[in-house]
């Protein structure tokens, strides 16, 4: 059964960097399109970064030029590198395994999902 597992939030000052790690289990991160999601209470979960089996990636606007999204696949662990963090990124940070190879933004085309982490970033 594959499980996804978050660390690597934290409460930073406007800025400053983070590093989320998504360690995966029961599957492969390189077999399927692996992506991050956040939310805030009140809102609805929004795509930050994914990346496809073939290594293209996407980037939400909002995050573009600030954050990276990478995987290792020796190790088995999906990254977000995060610099330059803004209070609006603010939220609990979600890794994702998707359907297919290729990715989406949408909700319904991902397997399973982590149990989330929370990023707090104060301006």
């Amino acid at each position: 059964q594959a499980q996804l597992v978050e660390s690597g939030g934290a409460s930073v000052q406007a800025g400053g960097t983070l590093r989320l790690s998504c360690a995966a289990s029961g599957m492969s991160v390189r077999s399927n399109c692996m992506a991050w999601f956040r939310q805030t209470p009140g809102k609805e979960r929004e795509g930050v970064a994914n990346i496809a089996t073939y290594s293209r990636t996407i980037y939400a606007d909002s995050v573009t030029g600030r954050f990276t999204i990478t995987r290792d696949d020796a190790k088995n662990i999906l990254y977000l590198q995060m610099n330059a963090l803004k209070s609006e990124d603010t939220g609990t940070y979600f890794c994702a395994r998707g359907r297919y190879a290729g990715c989406t933004w949408n909700h319904g085309d991902y397997l399973d999902w982590g149990q989330g982490t929370q990023v707090t970033v104060s301006s």
